[in-house]
Order: structure tokens, then sequence, then C-alpha cells
């Protein structure tokens, strides 16, 4: 009898797992093993907590097979080896890098017993495109286009004859962290992803090109924290979605694109996690909130929902109810940040990393350079969303505000988006702007010149 071990990471689901397939056909039973690694529970506690009900959920799939250790992986994995008689070690390739350098301490630890990969958390494994010359792509259009024109291949079968190894000392998973009082998150499973898409791949997939950008409406997937933690596999979503067409069906897989080319851009720019992208606006003057208490002050409102701003807000107080927010609204709350409170992205994104279910690195951090103008398909930093302006367009009666800022119920329809223009606007303690938009704007216009100035050596 041999035994092999199947290491659980952002793949925690039965089907469509291609890992689980190679770990059965290289031994009769298979030990899967999630590694609660401290590096990475201290991350978030919000993710965490969806992170103990997605590992729950998983050992009742995995008829209570599902083995839990605590420690450093490098360690856990080899002295887990030799315990059982491992041949070997499956996982789902990591792509990130802390888990690209993670993996190779592990299979340098584990010495000859093998470290196979099989599978990514993408239908195309980051890395596999190029364009004609051989480079990784750059911008998204064209990367799409291949990636589309490249295929993938369809979701892998459970095995029929699944054993799994028994006996095997589990610790107790430790009780999930408190949420913050009046948050609530959606669960994080493999059943709540599988029902989760049943319901949103009929019409409102059909309807998705039209109805994503309106927060006040369910016309997202809502399935971002799923891919996260992998409890359903992207090749799932679009092997249901193979054959059928449609301006919704096109755009919802465009948006499973860029999720992919991010997490190509990564693959080939490690460095970018936390960094600029692109160095075209390396010069930039910012405002650091550990520097200038002012601006620590401003960042704080910021991180409250207090700017002001009630499109703005709203989504950051979705952020703090939800631990989620609208793709649209973090495009908003992020260019406020960069653009009207002038500072650098990553302080914003490590906000967003904390309290976002969803919170996948690559997404996160490089949909914040493109609001910042620094990153690939960047948005130019001369573009500045007026934050009243966005909110009449895409919540235009504000049922979205009224939802997630109680101080603003009393007004009716539109003039939601202008509290202070109403007599009674304020008078539930709803605060004024902490920037008043143009002059932030030009500010951040007259910042943008000098950069571009100090890039090319004192000459525009």
């Amino acid at each position: 009898m041999s035994t092999v071990i199947l290491w659980l990471r952002r793949d925690l689901r039965l089907h469509d797992l291609p890992a689980l397939g190679a770990a059965h056909e290289a031994g009769s039973d298979i030990l899967p093993v999630f590694v609660l690694d401290p590096a990475l529970l201290g991350d978030s506690s919000v993710r965490t907590h969806v992170l103990f009900g997605a590992l729950r959920a998983l050992n009742d799939s995995y008829d209570g097979a599902l083995v839990l250790r605590t420690g450093k992986p490098e360690e856990v994995i080899p002295k887990l080896v030799a315990e059982v008689g491992a041949n070997s070690v499956h996982i789902t390739l990591e792509t990130t890098p802390f888990g690209r350098r993670r993996d190779e301490r592990v299979r340098d630890a584990l010495g000859e017993t093998p470290l196979i990969a099989t599978g990514s958390p993408y239908a195309i494994g980051p890395g596999t495109i190029f364009n004609g010359s051989g480079d990784p792509y750059k911008v998204f259009t064209p990367f799409s286009k291949a990636w589309r024109a490249h295929g993938w291949p369809r979701p892998a079968e459970v095995p029929a004859d699944l054993t799994w190894r028994r006996g095997v000392d589990s610790e107790q998973l430790p009780d999930a962290p408190d949420l913050p009082e009046g948050m609530g998150v959606d669960e994080v499973s493999e059943a709540a992803a599988h029902d989760r898409w049943e319901e949103f791949s009929g019409e409102a997939v059909a309807d998705y090109k039209d109805q994503r950008d309106l927060p006040s409406t369910d016309g997202t997937s809502r399935l971002s924290a799923q891919l996260k933690y992998g409890t359903i596999h992207p090749r799932t979503l679009l092997a249901d979605l193979g054959g059928r067409e449609g301006d919704g069906i096109f755009t919802f897989v465009s948006e499973l694109a860029w999720r992919e080319f991010y997490a190509d851009v990564l693959w080939h720019n490690p460095s970018s996690v936390w960094t600029d992208l692109r160095q075209s606006l390396a010069a930039m003057p910012y405002d650091h909130p550990d520097d200038d208490p002012d601006t620590a002050d401003l960042v704080d409102a910021w991180r409250a929902g207090k700017t002001g701003y009630p499109f703005v807000d709203a989504g950051m107080r979705q952020l703090l109810a939800d631990g989620w927010m609208h793709n649209r609204v973090r495009m908003v709350t992020a260019s406020f940040l960069v653009k009207h409170l002038h500072v650098w992205w990553p302080v914003g994104a490590r906000h967003f990393m904390e309290h976002l279910i969803d919170g996948d690195i690559a997404s996160n951090n490089h949909g914040w350079q493109w609001v910042a103008g620094t990153g690939t398909d960047a948005a130019p930093y001369f573009r500045v969303f007026n934050p009243i302006t966005q909110g009449k367009r895409f919540d235009p009666n504000g049922d979205y505000i009224r939802r997630y800022v109680p101080e603003l119920r009393h007004l009716d329809g539109k003039s939601v988006h202008e509290p202070w223009k109403a007599l009674d606007g304020q008078a539930h303690g709803y605060p004024d702007p902490i920037v008043e938009h143009s002059a932030a704007r030009s500010e951040a216009l007259s910042r943008y010149e000098q950069a571009r100035e100090e890039q090319s050596g004192g000459t525009s």
C-alpha cells in the first residue's frame, strides 16, 4: 500500500482538481493536508474567518479525511512525509511570489521525495502565453485574444475509486476570529460557489455587460472570493459557458481573462507586487500618512468612509461591512486616495488586502496600479474620477449610497449625491467633503507635470 500527500492551498474543493487526479494515479491512498501557516494566518482576520469556514466544508466533502497541521510548510510537510511514508507530495502550482518561494523551500526540504505540481488556479497557467516575439504580453487586449485562442482543458473528473489515508493525527481547527460587530460575509465553500454560479449563470450572466457597473443591483457573479480560495475553478465556469454567445457572456469571460492577465504579469514581474510596474511616474511626489499627521487624518477618513463624498463613502463602508466592494466602486475609491489625497497606491492596496475576503494579491495590487497610472494597461494619471459624477452615473437613484450610509437615508433620489445642497442633507451627522474636488484635481495634475519633467531630465 502506497500513500501520497495532497497538499491543498488555493484549491479547496473536490471537483475539477487536477492535482487530486495526479495524486490518485501516483498512489493507492491519498492523505489530503492543509498547513495552517502562521505567516498567512496573520495577514487578515476576515480572510482567516472565511478560510476556516471553507476548511470545515472541505473536510466534510473529503469524508473527514482532511489533516490539519500548524507550522512552517518546509518543516511540516517533510515531517508528515516521514510519518506516513509518502512517496510523493502533490500540489496545485502556486504562482504568487510568496507561494513560489515557499514551495521552493519545501521542495528543497523534501530532498528525494518529489513535489509534483499539476494545474494552477487559472484556466491557463501564468507564464504560458507569449506574443509572437516570445515575450510576455504587457497589454490586456492582445493578451485576451491570445488567451481565448489558446483555449483550456476540460474540467478534471473526480477519480471514481478514491481512497483516503486514515488514522493520521490531525489538529483541531481553531475557533475562527470573530468578525467585527455588524459585519457579514458571504460563505466560501464549494457548495456555496456552485449554488451562486447556478444562480448567476442564467439570465444574470446574459445581462452582465449592462448590469455589472451598477452597485445597487446584484449584477456581478460575486464569485471572486470563491475563485481566490479555489472552491470553484475558472475552467468550470468557462466549460459551462462553452457554446453560449452574447455580449454579457463575452464581457464576463473577459473579466476572467483580466484575472489571468494580472496573474501572468505578476509571474513575470514579481517585484510589482508592492512597487510600480512601470517607472514612468517614479518621480511622482506623494504625501505619506506616516510622515504627516494631516495626511494620516485624511487617510483615516477615507478608510472609515467619512470623506464627505457619498459614493466613495458607500464603497469604503461596504468593504468594512461585507468584506467586499463592487468593482466599479473599487476604481473610484482607489482614485480618490491616489489623486484626491495624493497618497501612493500601496497604502490603499494594503487596506483592501486587510479587509477583502477576495484579497487576491495579483488582481488587487495591479488593479490599484491601473488606477494609479503605474501598471499594465494603466489609466493615464491625468484621468481623475469625479466622485460625484461617478455616483450619479452608476448609482443614479442613490440606492447603493443609502444602503451603506445611513446618515443620508432621509434624502430621496439623486439628491443623496450632494447632500450639502439640501437644507437637511447633513442633519444626521454626515461630514463635509475633506477635500475640494477641483482643487484636488488641479494638484494631482500639477504633480503629474512635475513628475514628467523630472523623469525627462527637466524638459517637458
